[in-house]
């Protein structure tokens, strides 16, 4: 099977991180975020996976996972290249680009591909490289064959649907009906989780022009019955902002706690869930979690109180402070007893001085912080 990751521009709602790596290289629970996805994709199938679906257990649709990845990148795919060398041979995985000269939207880049996607007459995945899920791949695999639709979009359940577009099925049925924004009465509280899988008749539909899939192709697919949803039934988030990426992190160490928990960090220092890489050096009397990440080579000093944050990779964290709700970059360096709260980003190379409070500050790569940051606000 072959899949498209929608990798896209300039990752601008996670900067300042995205000002010094492309989005999907930015470290998500200590390993890119792209990486999650590419190794979700290339697992070999499981039957007991299929457990939770309407399907045919004895004929599972693969017996290996996604052997050809199409990378659909306009923004420093030279980057996206040299990094992605070493885990095609890894993964044992054809990784291609298929490099926007301008956007093409999140339908345009299908059309683009069409000669890899379309290759072998096999149905193919699609997914927004922000989505941080599960990821049930095989199980969509075996329930799009089953339907025997054009496509089939992974759909998720929210607490309050009328901040998103929603998606409404025909009654007692997995086929889509139509789609709603943000409804102001109840009519469904299941959304687009990002991520698809197609039949290559869909490539018929698009054109290598700026198009939306979301609004042009899918309400077209769903008029001709040709589109059904999927039920996500573990966790899901779209990651690609800081505040979400902090809520992420926290769903997925709760679900690493359920799939694999000796991954996690433990130890009388620790409260919750935590994720530590092991060449980071950990001080005494801190207090860490819960729904905390520690990348490689960071310092965390002496009666550090660390919470609901991320560590990247070198940063060093001084004695006594308090950071909370924070992603600090790599190589950034937090002062003793200072206090980070409020969905405060550092980027990389930030000094922040000794005894200062930020609350919701986003503070470009290579700067320094000497003064107090008491509201939300963009230090450049």
């Amino acid at each position: 099977m072959k899949a498209l990751i929608l990798v896209g521009g300039f990752g601008t709602r996670l900067r300042p991180l995205t000002l010094t790596l492309p989005k999907p290289l930015v470290e998500f629970a200590n390993k890119p975020m792209i990486l999650h996805q590419i190794e979700a994709l290339v697992q070999p199938c499981i039957i007991s996976q299929f457990s939770h679906y309407n399907v045919d257990l004895e004929t599972p649709p693969c017996q290996a996972g996604v052997t050809d990845i199409v990378l659909a990148v306009n923004y420093r795919p030279e980057i996206m290249a040299n990094f992605m060398k070493k885990y095609e041979e890894k993964y044992k995985v054809k990784i291609t680009f298929s490099i926007e000269t301008e956007p093409l939207g999140t339908a345009g880049p299908l059309a683009l591909a069409t000669g890899v996607l379309a290759r072998d007459g096999e149905p193919f995945f699609v997914l927004n490289s922000d989505v941080i899920c599960d990821f049930p791949f095989h199980e969509m695999a075996a329930f799009h064959k089953a339907h025997g639709g054009e496509g089939t979009i992974l759909v998720t359940k929210v607490e309050d649907p009328s901040k998103y577009g929603v998606v409404v099925n025909k009654p007692g049925s997995s086929a889509i009906e139509r789609f709603v924004e943000k409804p102001t009465i109840f009519v469904s509280n299941k959304i687009n989780a990002g991520i698809y899988i197609f039949s290559p008749s869909v490539l018929k539909r698009i054109e290598p022009v700026p198009t939306s899939i979301e609004k042009e192709i899918f309400p077209a697919m769903a008029a001709a019955s040709q589109l059904h949803t999927m039920d996500l039934p573990g966790f899901w988030m779209d990651v690609g902002q800081p505040k979400d990426y902090l809520i992420g992190t926290g769903l997925y160490l709760t679900s690493l706690n359920k799939n694999d928990p000796k991954s996690l960090a433990t130890g009388p220092h620790i409260s919750g869930y935590a994720l530590i890489d092991p060449s980071a050096k950990i001080g005494e009397n801190c207090k860490i979690g819960p729904h905390v990440v520690i990348g490689p080579d960071a310092v965390i000093g002496n009666g550090v109180r660390l919470t609901k944050c991320v560590i990247l990779e070198g940063a060093h964290i001084k004695d006594h402070a308090w950071v909370r709700d924070t992603i600090v970059g790599w190589h950034s360096t937090v002062g003793r007893w200072a206090r980070l709260e409020g969905a405060t980003v550092l980027g990389d190379d930030v000094h922040v001085a000794d005894e200062i409070y930020i609350n919701g500050g986003c503070v470009l790569p290579h700067k320094s912080v000497s003064s107090n940051i008491a509201e939300p606000s963009i230090i450049m």
